[in-house]
């Protein structure tokens, strides 16, 4: 017998908002593109924690590192629709790999559902303590004196921090040399051994070395100063426009979940980062947690797209 078509819809309308109610009746898995202890990471595993506190079922996180985040992205996208199987990803995987590569196995608006904005972490503009660059202008200054030979860090080519020196190098009309590392901590390093004069940095990377002086910040790269760092000038208020470069976190799901299920993870998901102690976790690694809205997130992942792919172009940024 043939099911008429209102029938049909009837049934779709009536099995969603079940479904979130018994959502979720076995483990959920996050797929995270890095290897333990990033920040996405820890994001997947702090979130990871509360889900299971909150709903008794157990949340697993799984390391799916290596192919430019390709690995774990491909596992979610080919993942069945209901809520399962999650991604915590970084700006790399949503925003940089759709501006840096152009035959890219996914397409995150058609093979993915934005479900919440995690974390936001500004990069740092950091200086050798003894160098000789007390300020943004002072950079700038040597940078127009001697085009493409000031030295600027990054932990590799393609990463969010090198597109943040080309960013800043196109707003303040200079030319700068990047040099490339093997990671955050290579470049921090390479800072504050006086072998490199500045680097565009995790927070994070150059924590270790603020103490003992060896590495001076001289900006953050956000549109808004660091609530944990207020006293930290934006490089657009010291003069170069335009720049708002934040490393952010999220989670995705498999294009196709029910929207029901999308809003119960969302709301359960924004009660966790109002809680005092993963506020404090998170701050911990120099990230603020982020209230925002479903539509707003996937309007951030559209802006941050176009604006990179704009960088990219015009820098002519190349991944490894």
């Amino acid at each position: 017998m043939r099911m008429s078509l209102g029938l049909f819809l009837a049934l779709l309308a009536f099995s969603a908002p079940a479904q979130a109610q018994t959502y979720p009746s076995k483990p959920i898995h996050i797929l995270v593109p890095y290897a333990p202890g990033g920040v996405s990471d820890i994001a997947a595993r702090l979130v990871g924690q509360k889900l299971t506190e909150a709903w008794g079922q157990q949340v697993v996180v799984e390391n799916r590192p290596g192919g430019n985040g390709f690995i774990a992205v491909m596992a979610t996208v080919k993942a069945p629709a209901d809520g399962y199987t999650l991604l915590v990803g970084t700006v790399g995987e949503f925003t940089i790999n759709p501006a840096l590569f152009k035959d890219l196995p996914y397409d995150v608006q058609r093979d993915l559902t934005p479900i919440a904005m995690l974390s936001d972490t500004p990069l740092v503009l950091a200086a050798h303590g003894a160098s000789p660059y007390q300020s943004v202008a002072d950079v700038i200054a040597a940078a127009k004196a001697q085009p493409g030979r000031i030295s600027i860090s990054s932990p590799g080519n393609g990463t969010f921090n090198h597109i943040a020196i080309e960013w800043m190098a196109l707003g303040a009309g200079v030319q700068v040399q990047h040099i490339p590392y093997k990671g955050g901590a290579p470049a921090a390093t390479a800072v504050a051994a006086g072998d490199i004069p500045l680097g565009i940095l995790a927070s994070s990377s150059v924590a270790p070395h603020l103490a003992a002086g060896r590495i001076r910040v001289l900006a953050v790269t956000t549109s808004k100063r660091s609530p944990f760092n207020p006293e930290l000038k934006t490089l657009q208020e010291e003069g170069v426009p335009d720049v708002d470069a934040s490393n952010w976190v999220g989670m995705l799901a498999p294009k196709g979940v029910p929207q029901p299920i999308v809003e119960k993870l969302y709301s359960e998901i924004q009660k966790i980062l109002a809680m005092p102690d993963v506020r404090e976790r998170f701050a911990a690694g120099g990230a603020a947690t982020v209230p925002m809205s479903l539509a707003d997130f996937d309007a951030r992942i559209r802006s941050d797209t176009a604006r990179l792919k704009d960088i990219v172009q015009k820098a002519n940024v190349k991944p490894d």
